[in-house]
């Protein structure tokens, strides 16, 4: 008779989303994002590792991770706090989830969107890192025609690519994703300029210089046939075993390339369009020009790089000023 009574109660009770709807909206979110919003691989997975995390953390909780409530998830950000997380992995977390249950919300499988009012912890604003010209021309030096001394040396087809790699990260800031994305119908050697596609396949043409220009043509009249052989391919960026250079050997080249220059080795290629964004803006670009070449959605974005160009003025007329501070 009790059993029959708790099932009872159980039947007049609405019953609650667990852990198995919330997963199935989980993936439902990320086709969204593929098809909706156009976001990449690396965005998704992104998502749904963060996402995953939080749904772990509600099962452990023995919460409905749908029906939380906005200080359910301030105790969520609190474990993460607690366990160490940088105020970065903890604000993106958060993110995860106020686009997680905005979808929600707008998709009617939710009527609150307790994620809305919460606030993620304040991150120091960090100037970005750039590299100083004269290691830039060490840099560029590792794979060129010559060395950082001007002496003559020998191009295989692999430092053909890596030279034109580099050069054109810094003449034109692409992200490391958009260069192994680059196609060769997307070059333009006669007009002297490159298309890539940047976050959601934003499209976007930015002017090549002279140098990078000789580089990639070098490397594509002589280089390129050498390390695609007889395999179709319309990447531009070809590896040694004659597929598309993936962003992990991009990142791998370039590491190589700080080795053999005596870099830092915490430089990234990311540096690289830093290094590129605030070399504009020092000679005289301006800031609506940068945001269009870096493709940047918002103007505020692109301004931190003249905060940065101050502060190396700023540095200048310390070292360099009767009255300065030495």
């Amino acid at each position: 008779m009790a059993k029959e009574k708790a099932a009872d109660l159980r039947n007049n009770q609405e019953e609650p989303l667990g852990g198995e709807a919330a997963a199935a909206c989980l993936e439902s979110f990320c086709k969204a994002l593929a098809t909706e919003r156009n976001a990449s691989e690396h965005t998704i997975r992104a998502y749904r590792i963060d996402l995953n995390d939080y749904l772990a953390w509600a099962a452990r909780q023995s919460l409905d991770p749908l029906k939380v409530t906005h200080r359910q998830l301030r105790l969520y950000l609190g474990e993460l706090e607690r366990a160490q997380y940088s105020h970065t992995t903890i604000n993106r977390r958060l993110s995860a989830l106020k686009g997680f249950f905005r979808w929600l919300t707008v998709t009617g499988s939710v009527q609150a969107d307790p994620a809305n009012v919460l606030q993620g912890p304040k991150r120091p604003k960090h100037l970005p890192h750039t590299i100083q010209p004269a290691h830039m021309v060490r840099l560029l030096s590792v794979y060129g025609k010559r060395d950082a001394q001007g002496a003559p040396r020998e191009q295989s087809p692999v430092d053909m690519r890596n030279q034109a790699i580099l050069e054109l990260l810094y003449a034109c800031g692409a992200r490391i994703s958009e260069v192994s994305g680059l196609r060769c119908g997307n070059v333009d050697f006669a007009n002297a300029q490159v298309k890539v596609f940047g976050k959601g396949s934003k499209e976007r043409i930015i002017p090549l210089h002279a140098m990078a220009l000789y580089s990639m043509r070098t490397y594509y009249d002589i280089a390129r046939p050498k390390l695609v052989g007889a395999r179709p391919s319309d990447a531009f960026f070809i590896s040694t075993r004659g597929n598309q250079m993936t962003t992990d050997a991009l990142r791998k080249m370039f590491k190589e390339a700080l080795a053999k220059a005596g870099l830092d080795p915490t430089l990234s290629p990311h540096d690289m369009r830093h290094t590129f964004a605030t070399d504009l803006l020092e000679g005289g670009a301006d800031l609506r020009s940068v945001q269009e070449m870096l493709g940047h959605a918002s103007l505020s974005t692109t301004q931190i790089y003249t905060h940065l160009s101050a502060a190396r003025l700023r540095e200048v007329h310390s070292k360099a000023h009767p009255r300065g501070f030495r």
